[in-house]
Parts: structure tokens; C-alpha cells; sequence
């Protein structure tokens, strides 16, 4: 007579996810947040240093505070978007598609704010969002779950579709006027496409396109006259130096001036004098140059340099076309924002409100930077499950 046993109970506890090297958890890469925080780190310590003051009586902490603040919503959010399921995120694409686009609409309304001739933010107390930082990462979850389906084919027709989907929101950015903004939602387009199948013909006609439109937007009035002037300057760096080119001159002063190994943290003349506008968000690179030299800068390129590898890889890795597009689509985005703003503070790119990843002082570019740190986290934790 056969003897009926119960089946073994199936183990859900702590010891059933040690014994699953599928585990998400099991494939962090440790690196990407290394260098991350690395960078974060030495980025709010420059922005105290940027932000100080000079008198030694009267140090000014404040943004130093916010900053962390900042950095730890930061890392809430990186830890969020690392957790959740990122093949979930295709069923909310859309909704999340259409709350951008009228969030920028809402933007350029009488309820956005205005800053230095760009309506971009919503003053929320002391706090601004600037819708257009969040609309990078959702266009780039969208874009991704759009390639995903054509599976490497792009046609006229389909190509067609994609750029509807950036040049919406693009069209209201540029009507912001935002031109850096605008730039960095090109170059995702540009990655994403090359990588996602479109044609090589298709790519050299949209680059050619792409320039005629910005030098027909610096030539039509779209733009104040101080703001063609700062998109230009990097061209006639000689010329102005007290008007014009004065933020680039002083840009460049700050960075010789920290020679190999620098003036030594919190001991940069430029820096301790606040001499360099704007130095704490977009010239955040200059501190570094003055005071910490080219060993200091050197590094920072090299922790960027090793991000963007190890997201390329993990774009390679990754389980799903969907995971493989929205990689490229983030490495894109940084890539571009971290060339274009070093580029701008040496006077070899245009002069653009385009902050330093991780580094320049700033709620709404901080978030999004560790958000997409977190999808990336999220794919490369995912791609044996």
C-alpha cells in the first residue's frame, strides 16, 4: 500500500533568497554607486565651498543643507526606481508621456515662473520643479517602450512616430526658451535612434536638420540678446571680457589657476570671492579646478568616465530590448550633460543652463540624476530574472 507524504513546504524566507542567484538583490552593481556617491559627495562639498562666503565669521551653510536634503530625496528615489520592475513601467509609459507634455504646457502659463528669461519652474515655496528635468527620463521610459516593439526595424513611418513623441515636448521647451534643455532631448533622440535600428541616412538628415534649426532659433528673436550672446560667446572668447564673455573668462581664470594639484579645498581666490557667476549649479566645475587642480578634475572625469561604462554594459546585458534602450537612453542624457558643461567652463561648447550631474546645486536635476541611476541599477539587478 503506497503511503501518501505531504509535500515539502516551499521555503520563502531568508534562506530561499540566498539560494536564488537570480535574485535581484544579488546583482547590484556596486560600482555605479561608488562612483555615484563619490561624485555626489565631493559635488556637495564644492557647492558648500562655491556658497560659503568669505568671512570666516559669517559661514553660509544654507545651501550646503539644502543640498543634502536634495541628495538624500536623491537616493529615496534611486533606491524606488531600483526596486520597481522596470518592465512595469511600459504599462504606465504613456499616462506618464501625457503628464509631462501638460505639465510643460501648465509651465509656460501665468502659473510657471519665470528666472533669467526662461519661464521653466513651478515655485512651490522656497522650492522650484522644473517639470522639463523629469520629462528626460520619462520621454526616455516612453522612447524605450516604443523601440522595444519595432525589435531594431525603423521605418519612415515609425521613425515618424518617434520623433512626434520628443518633438512635442522639445517644441514646449523650446518655448520656455530653454536651447540646453532642448539639446539634451536631442542627443537621447539621436542615441536612442542609432541604437534602436534606425537608418544611417535617417540620422545624418535629422543632424542637419538639427543644425539648421539652431541657428535659425539664435538668428529669429526667440531668444533675449543676453541669451544668444551666452550660446555665442565660446566663439569670440576675446572679445567683452566685462560683459559678455565675462562668466566664460572667469571660468577659465578659476580653472588655470588650480595648476596640477590646485589652491588647496575652501583656499580658491575665485571661489572664496564668488567671482565665478553662477558657480554653486552650472560653473560647479570651476571649483573643482581651482582647488583641487587637474588631479581633482582628472578623477571626476575618470568616476564619470567608469559610469558611463558600466551603464553601456549593463545596456548590453540587459534581459530585454526595453532594458537595452532605456541604458542608451540615460547614457545619452549623460554623456551629453557631463561633455556640455565641463565643454562650457573651458570654452570649448556654448555657454547653456545645463547643471553637472550629481555635482551642481539643485533639487529637480539631483532627483532626476539618481532616478536614472536607479533604472539603471534596476535593469542590471534584472537581467537573469
Amino acid at each position: 500500500m503506497a503511503v501518501l507524504t505531504a509535500p515539502k513546504p516551499v521555503q520563502r524566507g531568508l534562506g530561499s533568497l540566498r539560494s536564488n542567484p537570480s535574485a535581484p538583490w544579488r546583482h547590484v552593481d556596486l560600482t555605479i554607486i561608488g562612483c555615484v556617491m563619490s561624485i555626489t559627495v565631493l559635488g556637495s562639498v564644492m557647492v558648500y565651498s562655491a556658497t560659503r562666503g568669505s568671512d570666516p565669521e559669517a559661514i553660509d551653510s544654507s545651501f550646503l543643507g539644502r543640498q543634502i536634503l536634495f541628495v538624500g530625496l536623491g537616493i529615496a528615489v534611486a533606491a524606488f526606481t531600483a526596486w520597481f520592475d522596470y518592465r512595469r513601467l511600459r504599462d504606465f509609459a504613456m499616462i506618464g508621456y501625457v503628464a509631462v507634455v501638460l505639465s510643460l504646457l501648465v509651465v509656460i502659463s501665468p502659473l510657471g515662473t519665470e528666472s533669467k528669461g526662461t519661464q521653466a519652474w513651478f515655485q512651490l515655496g522656497s522650492f522650484q520643479l522644473q517639470p522639463s528635468e523629469f520629462a528626460k527620463l520619462i520621454l526616455i521610459v516612453t522612447v524605450a517602450s516604443v523601440l522595444a516593439q519595432f525589435g531594431g526595424d525603423i521605418d519612415l513611418a515609425r521613425l515618424a512616430g518617434v520623433l512626434t513623441l520628443i518633438g512635442i515636448p522639445l517644441v514646449l521647451i523650446l518655448l520656455q526658451p530653454d536651447l540646453g534643455t532642448a539639446l539634451v532631448f536631442v542627443s537621447i533622440m539621436m542615441g536612442m535612434l542609432l541604437v534602436g535600428g534606425a537608418h544611417v541616412r535617417h540620422i545624418v538628415v535629422l543632424t542637419l536638420v538639427g543644425l539648421i534649426a539652431v541657428i535659425g532659433i539664435l538668428n529669429s528673436g526667440v531668444l533675449e540678446d543676453y541669451q544668444t550672446d551666452r550660446l555665442t560667446t565660446f566663439l569670440n572668447q576675446d572679445e567683452d571680457l566685462q560683459t559678455s564673455t565675462y562668466n566664460l573668462n572667469q571660468s577659465k581664470i578659476a580653472i588655470g589657476a588650480g595648476g596640477f594639484t590646485g589652491q588647496g579645498l575652501f583656499e580658491g581666490s575665485q571661489t572664496r570671492l564668488g567671482i565665478v557667476p553662477e558657480q554653486h549649479t552650472d560653473f560647479i566645475f570651476t571649483a573643482v579646478g581651482e582647488e583641487l587642480g587637474f588631479i581633482g578634475a582628472g578623477t571626476i572625469l575618470i568616476l564619470f568616465s567608469i559610469i558611463g561604462f558600466r551603464i553601456w554594459r549593463t545596456a548590453q546585458l540587459a534581459r530585454d530590448p526595453l532594458g537595452t534602450f532605456i541604458c542608451v537612453g540615460i547614457l545619452s542624457m549623460l554623456v551629453f550633460q557631463v561633455f556640455q558643461n565641463i565643454g562650457m567652463t573651458m570654452g570649448i561648447m556654448p555657454i547653456t543652463g545645463i547643471p553637472l550631474p550629481f555635482m551642481s546645486y539643485g533639487g529637480s536635476n539631483t532627483l532626476m540624476a539618481f532616478a536614472a541611476i536607479g533604472l539603471v541599477l534596476n535593469v542590471h539587478m534584472r537581467r537573469f530574472s
